[in-house]
């Protein structure tokens, strides 16, 4: 598998990880915050396992601001969908308006000038 696909793939795969760990907790306002950490923080063991190698693997396809140009963009797109379909809430027109800026960042990071 050439190493552009396996970063991306490992990266989205770790980014869902990632998500779940940073606001997954937020359906579960009433269990303790000291539980929700621990459970965030195994979680979050998940997302390392997989985001390490990704970073690993695409540095020299990548640049490294092309990598965290691409977590971003993934991070973004993971975090739309987690938040429509698990959180059930709505995505704005201001928040469709500051993810297409960030993805015209990207153009510009990728842009060979």
């Amino acid at each position: 598998m050439p190493a552009a696909a396996l970063t991306i793939g490992l990266l989205i795969a770790s980014n869902v990880f990632m998500t779940f760990a940073w606001y997954g907790h937020l359906k579960f306002r009433a269990a303790p915050l000291l539980t929700v950490i621990l459970v965030s923080w195994g979680i979050a063991f998940f997302e390392y396992l997989l985001q390490v190698p990704a970073n690993r693997i695409g540095y020299g396809t990548f640049n490294a601001a092309q990598l965290k140009t691409i977590q971003e963009v993934i991070t973004l797109s993971v975090f739309a969908i987690f938040s429509v379909t698990y959180l059930k809430e709505s995505l704005g027109w201001n928040h469709v308006a500051g993810f297409t800026l960030i993805a015209a960042g990207a153009f510009f990071i990728f842009h060979k000038w």
